[in-house]
């Protein structure tokens, strides 16, 4: 089983049970403040994906950075993910949990990549306007990228719309090209 299928399924496993058990809302920021501390350490998510370190030292390894920051529930995932052999994937786990929850609270994720910084007006009026087009709420991630000329490119999930001048250039360069031809 591939490890993407695998994070999607504990984490979905995990969700499920926190919602079941009424306590998702304290989870949800232990997961968070997991996921950002295993960012944030190289050298964490190689020890956790070691096979030379065996689960009961990843579990003492969880334990010693997480036991006072993370609650009983929490703790427990942890213990079971290394138990189980799945600490390598602890990373993917904490990502797959984030993107189930927007999903579960119909949230999408817009990385906004503009030529100039966007006023505060406009970056309203654009993620009113995704959100009438996706029909969900709109977490946008803005990028400044000067070579796009001007316009703006924006993806969400796998669909990008991009009205950057760079783009529209080259649709007329390539329509030149064809006419020639």
């Amino acid at each position: 089983m591939s490890s993407v299928i695998a994070s999607r399924r504990y984490a979905y496993a995990f969700l499920s049970a926190a919602e079941a058990g009424g306590f998702l809302e304290t989870v949800t920021g232990e997961m968070q403040m997991v996921g950002e501390t295993l960012a944030a350490s190289r050298d964490l998510q190689r020890a956790l994906a070691s096979p030379l370190i065996n689960a009961d030292r990843k579990t003492h390894l969880l334990e010693e950075i997480f036991a006072e920051a993370v609650g009983d529930k929490m703790m427990l995932f942890l213990r079971l993910i290394a138990h189980k052999k799945r600490a390598g994937i602890l990373g993917g786990i904490t990502q797959e949990f984030a993107a189930l929850l927007d999903e579960k609270n119909g949230i999408v994720n817009a990385a906004v990549t503009s030529a100039t910084e966007l006023s505060e007006s406009q970056q309203k009026a654009l993620s009113r306007s995704l959100e009438g087009y996706t029909g969900k709420k709109v977490r946008s991630a803005m990028k400044i990228d000067e070579s796009l000329i001007g316009g703006l490119s924006v993806k969400i999930g796998d669909t990008i719309f991009d009205g950057s001048v760079r783009h529209q250039l080259q649709l007329l360069r390539e329509k030149l090209v064809a006419v020639e031809a």
